[in-house]
């Protein structure tokens, strides 16, 4: 049994995109592969889309219970749509499964133009990262995108720089979130110091003490530390101790 959504702004493109069939025939640009996703970017008409094609749920008995990874691709990119945290346009989505089994998905998402990640941005030693003003500017985004996942009781469980995009009008975009869940209690707990020390993984590098302090206390929506912070800050520095 197959299930697929093609959004009706796209009806245009339902030789290519109408069905899961069809989008596992498309050949395209191949970006990324790993053992349960391929990534290829195609265009049409001028607009460029990227296509993540997935043939496994993920590990153990998601292929039989709980939400494939590439349900929960979508399910989140919706989440960020609904607490109004900008990300991809959503395209098409659907999955199929044979004997309650899951045998293959896709996502499609259409290009956010004239954007780069954060990585690549680190990577290069982009100058913006040495403008106060842009650094500021983002920081206040990505705070208040991540305040708002994890007042919600969601962590993303990946948010790494490579998973933030910024376009030349300094607008920061969500991307990639195929594990992102809600928690509660002390596994929310972990999984929000888990968040926030993958942001500070690069960030430690690249920005200044001052800089990361002010990304706190915008994330903290708070003008002063408290003990409680200053605990948590702790915590953040030494979750990748001895693993980097």
């Amino acid at each position: 049994m197959a299930g697929w959504m093609l959004d009706p702004e796209y009806a245009a493109l339902a030789t290519d995109f109408g069905s899961l069939a069809s989008v596992f025939a498309l050949k395209g640009e191949r970006l990324t592969r790993d053992p349960l996703s391929e990534v290829i970017r195609v265009e049409r008409g001028g607009v460029r889309f990227y296509i993540k094609r997935y043939t496994g749920a993920g590990k153990g008995l998601r292929r039989y219970i709980g939400r494939p990874r590439v349900k929960a691709e979508w399910q989140n990119l919706k989440l960020f749509q609904r607490w109004g945290i900008p990300t991809a346009p959503i395209v098409a989505y659907g999955l199929e499964r044979r004997g309650g089994a899951f045998v293959r998905g896709a996502l499609i998402t259409r290009e956010l133009n004239n954007t780069l990640n954060l990585a690549e941005l680190a990577a290069a030693q982009d100058e913006r990262l040495k403008e106060p003003e842009w650094v500021r500017t983002i920081s206040a985004q990505l705070a208040s995108a991540t305040r708002m996942m994890h007042e919600q009781g969601f962590a993303h469980n990946d948010l790494k720089w490579r998973n933030l995009l910024v376009d030349p009008q300094r607008r920061l975009f969500f991307i990639d979130c195929p594990t992102g869940a809600f928690w509660w209690g002390a596994l929310l707990t972990r999984r929000i110091i888990k968040d926030l020390a993958c942001l500070d993984k690069v960030a430690k590098y690249r920005l200044s003490r001052t800089q990361r302090l002010r990304f706190y206390l915008q994330y903290s929506n708070r003008a002063h530390l408290t003990a409680g912070d200053k605990r948590r800050i702790g915590e953040i520095l030494r979750f990748f101790q001895g693993r980097e």
